[in-house]
């Protein structure tokens, strides 16, 4: 299926669940996690997050540019996100354990692993939703 079928179908059927919300931009509503299923269905991107979860894997930091903590959530649904926790701008969460439960809202990039959340932290010029990540009552951002 066309990337632009693709994004139109999730389009319609965001419009169908959230009231036709902007969606997509990095501004506006945040899909939920029945969404981010939707979104890699589709195969849809760039679209703002939130969920939580089960951390079921650590991964090591991602030291390329901007320096990222990586692990992977585990979604009710079953399906799996790599959060790409940006700690150049947003502190590190330390003390996170596989078996942790987390919440997060950032921004969806579909691969065909389950997605990528990414953008959760603030955005230091302001031209982008802020994201977070909750760990143990305490916001990353």
């Amino acid at each position: 299926m066309q990337p632009l079928i693709r994004l139109l179908l999730l389009l319609l059927l965001l419009c169908s669940v959230s009231s036709c919300s902007t969606l997509g931009s990095g501004r506006g509503s945040t899909a939920t996690a029945d969404q981010i299923g939707s979104a890699f269905a589709t195969g849809a991107s760039n679209i703002q997050v939130e969920g939580e979860g089960t951390v079921s894997r650590l991964l090591p930091d991602d030291l390329d540019g901007s320096r990222h903590q990586r692990f992977i959530v585990q979604l009710e649904s079953g399906q799996t996100v790599l959060i790409a926790h940006n700690i150049d701008i947003a502190p590190r969460i330390n003390g996170l354990e596989v078996s942790d439960r987390v919440s997060f809202n950032g921004e969806y990039v579909w691969n065909a692993k389950g997605g990528v959340v990414h953008w959760t932290h603030h955005d230091p010029q302001g031209r982008h939703v802020a994201g977070w990540v909750k760990h143990n009552g305490k916001t990353y951002k």
